[in-house]
């Protein structure tokens, strides 16, 4: 029995059962989510190497090879690429950008002996870095254009309460990161299971408290940066407690990005199973919308390609719109130029490959498809 050829046939299986459930719909519908937009991951290529010579362990990761906020080339060839191709309503392709809003004000964490938090907005961080002093201008250029529309992932993506627990505790590896303006590693000598980049996970069920007020200030800031509401939030790196759902019905969110099976966490390391479906609402009125198809073409473990063209199919074939996540560090040149320019050629195959085999296929974001599923409901 060739086992590879069966593992491939029951991850077929698995995501065609996947698909079934949920909100449906005879349109061609195509959803491009691109997370972390407004994070800091990596400063430069200098600070990398100080850190893998101090050997802290980030080689190993593609994020932190070639994540960075993003420049002025970056923005303008994704725009470019995104111009490129247009969908049976004369639409180009449109990103929706999952954004933080803010990043750590590493200063003033500091000058208060890691016993306070405090943030800056995006805005203020973008100014310290070569290249990308007219960054935001292409931001605005991009929501005007309907090329790049931000939603919310949070205020920052950061679990504020576990690290500055770690700066306090003296780990090395969390302080020497924190020196570099860097906080997207995962240490040695790390005792929590809460992950630096999962802003919103939980060690003590007393943090949701924190939490909410994360919520409110980064959907406040969210609304003075770009001019409007934020209506769809997902969760940073996924772990997010349900009880923060309702603060974020109160700042304006109608829509929730999660996966299909959630594990919430609880406190005390421990999770339960929520199950979801696109098109599923909650107590407040929410929809949840689900991903079911992935392009991390960076990533060289696959033909991100091929797999992501076969996701879609699978995905129409049960009448679902096709909603892709696919994260920014594909196509970030900002430390690594040649990531960028791999990226998005094969953003731009990806894109005509899509427009060839379904000539009927519709461009749309996150907050319209979930405007199309509130209406066909009512």
């Amino acid at each position: 029995m060739n086992l590879n050829r069966l593992s491939s046939t029951k991850r077929i299986l698995i995501r065609n059962l996947s698909n079934i459930p949920g909100w449906r719909t005879n349109r061609k519908i195509v959803v491009i989510e691109s997370d972390d937009w407004g994070a800091i991951r990596m400063t430069s290529k200098d600070v990398f190497n100080n850190l893998v010579k101090a050997g802290v362990p980030i080689s190993d990761c593609r994020y932190n090879n070639n994540d960075s906020l993003a420049g002025e080339n970056d923005l303008t060839s994704l725009f470019e690429v995104l111009r490129s191709v247009k969908d049976k309503n004369n639409n180009n392709a449109v990103f929706t950008a999952v954004s933080v809003v803010a990043n750590p004000d590493f200063e003033k964490i500091e000058q208060n002996g890691y016993s306070k938090y405090f943030w800056e907005p995006f805005t203020e961080t973008l100014k310290r870095y070569p290249g990308h002093s007219k960054s935001f201008d292409l931001w605005k250029e991009g929501i005007k254009n309907r090329l790049f529309i931000p939603q919310f992932h949070g205020r920052e993506h950061l679990n504020v309460t576990a690290w500055l627990k770690a700066l306090r505790n003296g780990n090395a590896d969390t302080l020497l990161a924190f020196k570099n303006r860097v906080y997207g590693i995962t240490p040695r000598a790390y005792l929590s299971n809460v992950s630096y980049q999962a802003a919103f996970d939980i060690e003590d069920i007393s943090e949701i408290v924190y939490h909410k007020e994360v919520i409110r200030e980064g959907l406040g800031l969210f609304e003075n940066l770009f001019g409007y509401k934020a209506r769809y939030f997902i969760p940073t790196n996924g772990p997010f407690n349900n009880q923060l759902e309702k603060v974020a019905s109160e700042c304006g969110v109608k829509y929730i990005g999660t996966s299909k099976i959630q594990l919430e966490p609880i406190g005390n390391n421990k999770t339960r199973k929520v199950f979801h479906r696109i098109g599923q609402k909650n107590r407040f009125g929410q929809t949840y919308i689900t991903r079911n198809c992935f392009f991390e073409p960076t990533d060289k473990s696959k033909n991100w390609i091929d797999s992501c063209l076969k996701e879609i199919e699978i995905a129409f074939r049960w009448g679902k719109p096709a909603v892709i996540s696919s994260h920014r560090v594909n196509y970030i040149g900002y430390i690594n130029p040649s990531n960028r320019a791999d990226g998005l050629k094969q953003l731009k195959i990806f894109l005509d490959e899509i427009l060839k085999h379904w000539n009927d296929v519709e461009f749309l974001t996150t907050d319209q498809l979930g405007d199309l599923i509130t209406k066909s409901d009512s």
